[in-house]
């Protein structure tokens, strides 16, 4: 089971820019971490891809979600 899941990931800012855009989903976010990440998992392992996960975790914390 990954340690990240989307029940556990709360987003506490909006993209930054105009009034018009939508806060930014969860599943939207930092998609070149987590596409490397979810390959990795599937190919080795979560336990082997800890490295992956917490690069992902980093970005996502850094474009404002609480995780």
């Amino acid at each position: 089971m990954s340690t990240l899941s989307a029940a556990s990931v709360e987003p506490v800012a909006a993209i930054e820019g105009s009034e018009q855009k939508k806060p930014l989903k969860p599943c939207c976010a930092c998609p070149d971490t987590k596409k490397v990440r979810d390959a990795c998992i599937i190919e080795k392992g979560e336990e082997n891809c800890t490295h992956l996960i917490e690069a992902h975790k980093d970005c996502m914390r850094a474009l404002g979600f609480k995780i």
